[in-house]
């Protein structure tokens, strides 16, 4: 095993870190909710106070991206460390008045620790090796959500506010003591010349509109993200309404595939800095087929529902490591962690849109009409990436 890859020591504490941290919110999820509905709130207010999380990290990742590649990541990670442990234990002690804010502090915190342990990953690795990284962390911040839900239900109904209390402090402060030396790049990775090429924000989010590779990128995993909201946020409401299948068994077929593609086939995502046109068309493509075998679900039964989990799970789980690797090695270091922290916002952007937008969609239509027409934009995102990245495989070449 190469002591300096993927899989090694240090990074293997890496992925254990942002399990740690992950952890917190399936958990969070499902008590917030449940403390809130007993304290007197409605459907209305338990949606905006958990939606104030994807809201404000989506906002604050271009900053964070910006704030990592000045100070260095393992001093923003210890920074956001303290503050997630203390909002942690503050939801321990708090009343429904506060939930609204933490929730929105709590999105700041990940904002932040998903830049600096990605970028870190990311400058810690050879060019060959960062698709691989990037997958297991995201591995590693998805097998909470596979687990967490259960367990928190599991602790509410054996230990009520006690069990909870004690299961955030626990994670605060493990992940705070393994997190403050965790074997990152400690200092700022700014140089002089690129101080002076970067000197404001601004002049780094001006390439949003002129660089190609940003732009279909971009567009690419904004399209997926809406379809992929759309169906997590939707399954168990076109299950019910239509009969056909089980939302549970959708979701956990879904989610395995997702974890078994990020581990086993992490080594066959591109990592050279190329533009592999037909790798990405073949990703869009398995989403684009499975989500209308989703929408045909009512017509064809269940197990073109499963089949249709199993592709768009292989289309997602490849889709967003193989970009953000390809951008991470193509963009202009000066502003390379702004640019990734937007496409990263973008990616959150793309599932706000697949809740708000699809959900109206569906009720004007029906929901399989509505994955139907994802199923359509995904065909879309292959023609852009067919035609507007000619000329990034002319670069390529």
């Amino acid at each position: 095993m190469n002591k300096n890859g993927p899989l090694s020591l240090p990074f293997i504490k890496l992925y254990a870190i942002t399990f740690l941290f992950f952890s917190a919110n399936p958990i969070l999820n499902i008590i917030v909710p449940l403390r809130s509905e007993a304290q007197g709130a409605s459907n209305a207010e338990i949606g905006v106070m958990m939606g104030a999380y994807m809201i404000t990290s989506m906002l604050f990742r271009p900053w964070a991206g910006s704030i990592v590649h000045r100070f260095g990541p393992l001093s923003v990670l210890r920074a956001l460390l303290l503050a997630n442990g203390l909002i942690l234990i503050l939801y321990t002690i708090s009343g429904l008045q506060w939930y609204f804010a933490l929730r929105a502090m709590q999105g700041v915190t990940t904002a932040f620790f998903s830049l600096s342990l990605q970028l870190g990953i990311v400058d810690k690795l050879a060019h060959h090796d960062r698709s691989q990284g990037i997958s297991l962390y995201l591995l590693a911040g998805m097998l909470p959500t596979v687990i967490g839900p259960i367990l928190a239900l599991t602790l509410w109904d054996w230990g009520g506010m006690n069990a909870f209390t004690t299961s955030m402090i626990v994670i605060a402060l493990v992940t705070g003591i393994l997190g403050f030396k965790a074997p990152l790049p400690s200092g700022s990775q700014v140089t002089q010349d690129e101080q002076q090429q970067a000197s404001s924000m601004t002049s780094q989010l001006r390439q949003l509109w002129t660089h190609r590779a940003f732009l279909v990128c971009s567009t690419a995993m904004l399209i997926a993200s809406v379809s992929f909201g759309a169906v997590t946020t939707f399954i168990a409401l076109y299950t019910k309404q239509s009969g056909v299948g089980h939302a549970g068994i959708y979701l956990m077929l879904q989610a395995g595939v997702m974890v078994f593609c990020r581990f086993a086939l992490r080594k066959k995502v591109p990592s050279d800095g190329q533009w592999h046109p037909r790798f990405l068309v073949g990703l869009l493509l398995s989403m684009a087929v499975g989500l209308q075998l989703l929408a045909l679900a009512v017509y064809g039964g269940a197990s073109f529902m499963y089949a249709g989990s199993m592709l768009i799970g292989l289309g997602m789980a490849l889709l967003y490591p193989h970009l953000v690797t390809y951008l991470t090695i193509v963009l202009p270091l000066s502003s390379r962690n702004t640019l990734i922290g937007v496409f990263i916002a973008v990616s959150d952007l793309g599932s706000v849109l697949g809740n708000i937008v699809m959900g109206t969609i569906a009720d004007h239509l029906s929901y399989s009409y509505m994955y139907g027409i994802c199923a359509g934009l995904l065909l879309t995102s292959v023609a852009i990436v067919l035609i507007s990245g000619r000329r990034l495989a002319i670069r390529s070449e």
